[in-house]
């Protein structure tokens, strides 16, 4: 017999993508074992009630959590079916960041209390995951594709919560696709040539509607901007006036 935590964490292995046969020899669970489970997820799925499922849909309890979460997934999130109409939301976390990885998995417990939260090891990265049936209730953006090659367009309760909440939108989309810099330029000064540094936010989506997402939000902030082409590509968002990076430093900062 195996406890709920032994299952979730075997389940969880699998929905990474590892095989029945390599999860059996990495946790000593039979394949026989893996097998029923995989068809038996739902009764492991004790998660409280989807506030936008019912005939009065309502916003997640925690909307600041929720828009962090969001910033999170548009930059480095993705949602995929299991089996029996369960899926499983994960965001990729550098391993650089430990408490960005941290902080992820306190906002999916903050949107879906109850649900358990996994943290898988890749190359270089933890994935933060955890499985519900209603992850593409709360995040419609959800669809066949990558991000960059389909529509990205908030629904009206969505935008309420940004509109709300504006500056935890903001770190999460600089969590996961952005960065704070220090960059450093010369000039000359009584003839002599120094050095001069300054820091700078970058955000990087090759989604044009994630990136207006993110502008549209500095705009409602005050915060100025200017798109950075690299490489005749307009992938890049730079804030680096001095009264804009110390709002984003007040309300983002680095990650850590």
């Amino acid at each position: 017999m195996y406890d709920i935590e032994t299952r979730e964490k075997a389940l969880a292995l699998l929905a990474q993508g590892f095989s029945q046969n390599a999860v059996s020899k990495r946790t000593g669970i039979s394949r026989a074992a893996l097998r029923s489970w995989c068809i038996r997820l739902e009764p492991l799925n004790h998660s409280a009630p989807c506030p936008r499922c019912g005939d009065t849909p309502t916003t997640p309890q925690d909307p600041a959590a929720y828009a962090y979460l969001l910033g999170l997934y548009l930059g480095d999130g993705w949602i995929s079916a299991a089996r029996r109409g369960v899926y499983f939301l994960r965001i990729a976390c550098a391993d650089a960041w430990p408490g960005l990885i941290d902080a992820c998995a306190e906002a999916i417990l903050a949107v879906r209390p109850g649900n358990k939260v996994f943290r898988v090891q890749r190359p270089g990265c933890q994935n933060v995951t955890s499985w519900s049936r209603h992850w593409p209730c709360l995040f419609p953006q959800h669809g066949p594709g990558r991000k960059h090659e389909r529509e990205i367009a908030l629904e009206p309760w969505q935008r309420r919560i940004v509109d709300s909440h504006p500056w935890d939108f903001v770190r999460g989309l600089i969590h996961s696709d952005g960065c704070r810099v220090t960059n450093w330029t010369t000039r000359l000064v009584a003839g002599e040539r120094k050095r001069y540094e300054y820091p700078r936010y970058w955000f990087t989506n090759v989604s044009d509607d994630i990136r207006r997402l993110y502008t549209d939000t500095l705009d409602s902030l005050g915060v100025e901007w200017k798109n950075c082409a690299r490489a005749g590509k307009p992938y890049n968002v730079s804030v680096a006036r001095r009264a804009s990076v110390a709002l984003m430093d007040a309300h983002v900062g680095p990650k850590y």
